[in-house]
């Protein structure tokens, strides 16, 4: 198999990862440990969410994180954005990327937004057009691409036309979801040949959970198809706070670990990573769950 020479990893820790924290984090250990992670040589952080502190009250502190933190000029700093309002708010502490969301299921998206697919959409749309007329990178999620907790396996056309409306809107970037770790690497695969016949694949993300254990093994399938964008969080902190069952995002540490041992490059210091995911273990009162964090924990007991 022809590997990559580089990779690009996004952190989405400090968003995905603290959202379902079921405790508040003080808005001044975000901040240390976003600016911890600013100097491991990641490029991309997903900072926070700009949604309803009524829907994510760990992430009710989302501008005072945004203006607390120290940019790094090589780093884009980004924010989950759910509707006009949240845009306002991103835009008034200067966020770099905007990323906007919306399921591929039907039953997932009311669970999650209170909305259908179509008023996702529309909504989604003018967060899109405004954020691009401020000059905004604009990226996309998408839920439950490879399965949904309430309809089951998802039909891939219906992935397609969510992702058309998406890159129609002016989208630059597209994360594909596997929102409660259900894919498996031939899915992955399947689901991708699709996609790449009609984008190219530098406009393509991968966002697995490691719900079952498999999502390095995800990665490895995507990584055989081109995909070079990799969503995770660090420790494998998060989950959806909307789908029963989503434990664990793809641990960042384990993820810079394997590319590392590959020889597939991605710019990211591996030790101060686990320096960074002691300082939130520590801050968060559990052990985080990763392979590598069980490793370092079982070495400094």
């Amino acid at each position: 198999m022809q590997w990559p020479s580089q990779v690009k990893v996004k952190e989405v820790g400090p968003r995905d990862g603290l959202q379902n924290e079921p405790l508040f984090l003080p808005t001044e250990d975000k901040i240390a440990w976003i600016n911890q992670l600013s100097k491991t040589g990641l490029t991309s952080i997903e900072l926070t969410s700009f949604v309803h502190p009524k829907w994510i009250p760990s992430l009710s502190d989302a501008k005072e994180v945004a203006r607390g933190i120290t940019k790094e000029k090589d780093v884009v700093y980004t924010a989950l954005v759910p509707n006009q309002k949240g845009l306002e708010r991103a835009l008034e502490v200067n966020i770099d990327e905007i990323a906007v969301f919306t399921s591929v299921s039907e039953t997932h998206s009311r669970k999650n937004t209170n909305q259908s697919i179509s008023q996702s959409l529309s909504s989604v749309n003018v967060v899109v057009k405004e954020a691009i007329k401020e000059k905004k990178r604009v990226r996309g999620y998408m839920s439950t691409v490879f399965g949904c907790p309430y309809e089951g396996v998802i039909n891939v056309e219906q992935v397609v036309r969510i992702a058309e409306a998406l890159f129609e809107m002016g989208i630059g970037e597209l994360s594909l979801g596997d929102t409660i770790g259900v894919a498996n690497p031939k899915q992955v695969q399947e689901v991708l040949d699709v996609l790449l016949k009609r984008y190219p694949a530098e406009k393509l993300a991968m966002h697995f959970h490691d719900t079952r254990g498999i999502a390095l093994a995800n990665v490895l399938s995507s990584l055989g198809m081109g995909i070079t964008t990799f969503d995770s969080s660090l420790g494998g902190l998060g989950g959806c706070p909307y789908a029963k069952g989503a434990s664990g995002n793809l641990a960042t540490d384990d993820l810079v670990y394997m590319l590392n041992g590959m020889k597939i490059a991605t710019g990211i210091d591996y030790n101060k990573l686990i320096h960074a995911a002691s300082f939130i273990q520590e801050k968060i009162g559990r052990d985080l769950q990763s392979h590598s964090m069980q490793v370092f924990n079982s070495q400094n007991e």
